[in-house]
């Protein structure tokens, strides 16, 4: 009998539909105000001054843990995500980290560069 997928499996096949191909198609802003929809926000902030940094981070949290991969293409920025990686990797769960960082060469390399 064939065992069964762990939840962390589960999880982490949810989280790897949901990425995009390259992260170049990452087109999201780099400064401003940004609203995002209460499918993703639906729980305290929905507008995030991407000036500040802490607001910055609380927003790319929001968008790699809840984010459809439209919403990752349309409010995710690939510069920003790269510089914000080193840190924000420590912010979110293990299993959104993994998918991203075996996805993207480019994010495990930065990982990798800040230890």
């Amino acid at each position: 009998m064939a065992s069964q997928p762990s939840l962390s499996d589960l999880r982490r096949a949810r989280f790897a539909r949901r990425t995009p191909a390259a992260l170049s198609e990452l087109a999201g802003p780099e400064h401003g105000r940004v609203s995002l929809p209460l499918h993703l926000a639906w729980s305290g902030l929905t507008t995030f001054d991407l000036d500040q940094p802490r607001l910055r981070m609380s927003y790319y949290r929001i968008l790699l843990a809840e984010g459809q991969h439209d919403d990752l293409v349309r409010y995710l920025n690939r510069q920003l995500l790269v510089s914000l990686w080193p840190t924000l990797r420590t912010l979110i769960s293990r299993d959104v980290r993994e998918v991203w960082e075996h996805s993207f060469d480019e994010l495990a390399r930065s990982a990798q560069a800040a230890v």
